[in-house]
């Protein structure tokens, strides 16, 4: 499709409401690929487009998904288009989703490119034919907004030359809505220098009247009153279903005796990435074709995922959030939760997925024990405390130069992705700026918004607590989730489980849980060391600074499990939990963690693949001090030793003053400045250490940022020890 300026003709200037229909009508058949005449857009479809072609409005809209919001604004593009407007703009988290939508623009003629953190090398060339006006759609992925680069040469340009600004998943605009995205608040700006006339729509499934009214209020900046189209959020094809069981292996063992009575290909969604690993491994193993789908997962296999999926050349695909709402595949047959997510309006927009282009698909929810707790362990991302933001403002106040992150890190005790939001909303906000080579103040005064703060603090909460009560209904299932967004419509669906009964079996037969419980009971992960000190430790009176020196630096170590994982995770939470009653370590707790040594001694090269030029196996232990939980590390300690024959050297010495604590979750400056100085090697330790040279086992309850490990291995290597090899029960990642 081609759009020749001798085209452009002014809507108000002659051409009726019967021929721009039946134009965009054209246009929706090619979209689809339907034979002329054979698709036509549904009255509420088109009085969307019909809003931003013929009056040029700012239009939010709420409807569920697969109700054709992407026809919506493709239609309303080639109508733009075709009359002399820019280029289209589209801001969208949703790579997954990006990548289909460019494929459907293709097929109507539409030339779409997008500019994410997926294709940097493609950047300059998609600029540059955006300047050409060779683009018709341009997709933007939000934290592109925030970029210094584009914020400052393209942004401009495309507030100017824009013909159409579409904000897909706009609930994540208002810091009310269950997926706020602080990248999104920098789209309050360019609404205000869009020139007049440039039409806006805002689309979204998940927004309840809060956010509804909030984003309609934002987007009638400067504009008036935005038009809101909201229609009813019922999915027809959708049989909704909680499966109790009693723990993550009988969840696994049903997925597999279970998988492949549902329908078609869909996806199996987990809490953590541990968890979908754990499943998509296990799965595998019992011989079903899966794919794993997370934020450790690389781009080039994460596609890879998605192709296999769409050809149905995979029954599911395990994943996190990291695939969230961005994938369109209209027949897909079925999605699966293992674990609760702790928001019903994102489990809402998640099953959504599903029976978009089918009459039936299944979506079971399949609770856990251990989802609030890792609901817990993920709720850091509230807004800071407003003492934690003055003291942002203050060092940035008396740097007097831009300051990057990793600086900011040595004077403020915010782990980076909770300090980087901040800054973000700072940023929109007007109290800082993002400039090359960091961040700096304005200073212009700013406002703590305590009672703004605290409300979305108690949203969250209510959500959690919505949550509990979906998975205890005896009412309508989708119903319960309708009245969650406040569709007034909502009423029984006559499908779920609570209206209409049960329509799979919690059994499992107990060969396939035996095969779960061993794949879970399976322990040992790898430990990574530190390599790099944390920027900016001088500033703050410690000399630490580049590369750790390799004979300073631990070796790759081993933990029992992560404590996001569905197997030992879930063992060892309570164990290590901060209200847990400090004891012996647990016999089969300490037999595991001798397997994991036994593994790790058979694995190839043995100890020599974690311990360059060295054969020798560990000479002895060493255990560090602990506040927490001192009977615990010791007994685990001794334990590790008597089993493996090898002597108990000592422990390192506690020089930290009375009641001190290292900082909890804190970035990895702040945390290595609550450990300089905290421990020591004794003369005995010394010794016993210069009688057994070789390698050291150094043994804890857990990790988290690695900086104990790191601090305790330098400590031992500067003493005389070989290798450090460090040992925990748990740790974080």
């Amino acid at each position: 499709m081609n759009w020749p300026s001798t085209l452009a003709v002014r809507l108000h200037g002659g051409m009726g409401d019967l021929e721009l229909r039946a134009e965009a009508d054209a246009i929706l058949a090619e979209l689809v690929g339907a034979p002329e005449g054979r698709a036509r857009l549904r009255e509420d479809q088109w009085q969307a487009v019909a809003a931003l072609v013929e009056e040029r409005r700012r239009a939010l809209v709420v409807q569920r998904t697969g109700w054709g919001k992407s026809a919506v604004y493709f239609v309303a593009t080639a109508l733009l288009r075709r009359r002399g407007s820019g280029p289209t703009v589209i801001v969208s988290p949703l790579l997954a989703l990006m990548r289909n939508q460019v494929d459907a623009a293709a097929r109507a003629g539409i030339r779409a490119h997008t500019i994410n953190s997926a294709n940097p090398e493609e950047w300059d060339t998609i600029q540059a034919e955006v300047e050409r006006g060779a683009t018709d759609v341009l997709l933007v992925s939000p934290e592109r907004l925030n970029s210094v680069d584009f914020r400052e040469q393209l942004l401009p340009r495309l507030a100017a030359t824009t013909g159409l600004l579409v904000v897909d998943e706009a609930h994540c605009v208002s810091d009310w809505g269950h997926d706020f995205r602080p990248d999104y608040r920098r789209l309050r700006a360019m609404l205000g220098e869009l020139p007049s006339g440039v039409p806006v729509l805002a689309t979204t499934a998940t927004a309840n009247a809060r956010v509804t009214a909030d984003v309609a209020e934002q987007l009638g900046t400067g504009a008036g009153e935005a038009l809101v189209l909201r229609g009813p959020l019922d999915r027809e094809s959708l049989r909704l279903g909680v499966v109790r069981l009693p723990d993550a292996a009988h969840r696994l063992a049903w997925l597999s005796e279970h998988l492949d009575e549902l329908p078609g290909s869909g996806i199996i969604y987990a809490l953590t990435v541990a968890a979908a690993e754990e499943a998509t491994a296990y799965l595998r193993q019992r011989g079903f074709a899966v794919a794993c789908y997370t934020g450790r997962t690389e781009n080039v296999d994460r596609l890879q995922a998605e192709d296999d999926l769409l050809a149905n050349r995979v029954k599911a695909l395990v994943a996190t959030s990291a695939l969230g709402m961005g994938f369109d595949k209209p027949d897909l047959g079925f999605v699966v939760h293992l674990g609760s997510p702790s928001s019903p309006i994102a489990y809402y927009q998640q099953v959504g997925r599903a029976g978009r282009g089918v009459e039936h698909a299944d979506v079971l929810l399949l609770p856990g024990k251990e989802d609030e707790a890792i609901w817990r362990y993920f709720a850091d991302t509230a807004f800071p405390p407003e003492a934690q933001v003055r003291q942002t403002l203050s060092a940035l106040d008396g740097a007097g130069r831009p300051m990057s992150v990793p600086a900011l890190e040595a004077a403020v005790d915010l782990r980076r992705a909770r300090l980087e939001m901040m800054l973000k909303v700072l940023d929109v906000d007007g109290a800082v700026r993002r400039v090359k080579g960091g961040w700096e103040s304005t200073g212009r005064p700013w406002t703590y918004d305590t009672e703004r703060y605290a409300w979305v603090a108690r949203q969250r909460a209510a959500e959690q607590q919505a949550m509990r009560d979906y998975v205890n209904t005896a009412e309508c299932r989708m119903e319960f989730l309708r009245r969650q967004l406040d569709d007034d419509g909502a009423k029984p669906c006559g499908r779920c489980d609570t209206c209409a009964g049960a329509w799979v079996e919690s059994g499992v037969s107990e060969q396939t849980l035996t095969a779960a419980e061993k794949e879970l009971d399976r322990p040992g992960v790898p430990v990574e060391p530190r390599r790099m000190w944390p920027t900016g430790m001088p500033a703050v009176g410690i000399d630490l600074k580049g590369r750790i020196p390799a004979e300073e630096q631990c070796s790759t170590g081993r933990a029992l499990g992560r404590l996001s994982d569905i197997g030992w995770g879930n063992r060892l939470r309570p164990l290590l939990a901060e209200n847990a009653t400090d004891g012996p370590v647990p016999d089969d707790v300490l037999r595991a963690a001798v397997a994991v040594l036994a593994d790790w001694a058979r694995s190839p090269g043995g100890w020599a693949a974690d311990v360059p030029d060295t054969s020798a196996r560990p000479v002895g232990v060493v255990a560090l001090p602990s506040r927490t939980r001192p009977r615990l590390v010791e007994s685990l300690a001794r334990g590790i030793a008597e089993v493996g024959r090898m002597p108990l050297l000592g422990t390192l010495t506690d020089t930290r003053p009375h009641g001190a604590h290292a900082a909890h979750r804190s970035n990895s400056a702040q945390r290595l400045r609550a450990l300089s100085g905290s421990f020591a090697v004794s003369g005995e330790l010394t010794a016993a250490l210069a009688s057994a040279p070789g390698p050291v086992l150094l043994v804890d309850d857990s990790t988290d940022s690695g900086w104990t490990l790191a601090v305790a291995a330098r400590l031992l290597r500067r003493a005389g020890s070989g290798p450090v090899l460090p040992l925990v029960l748990a740790t974080s990642g």
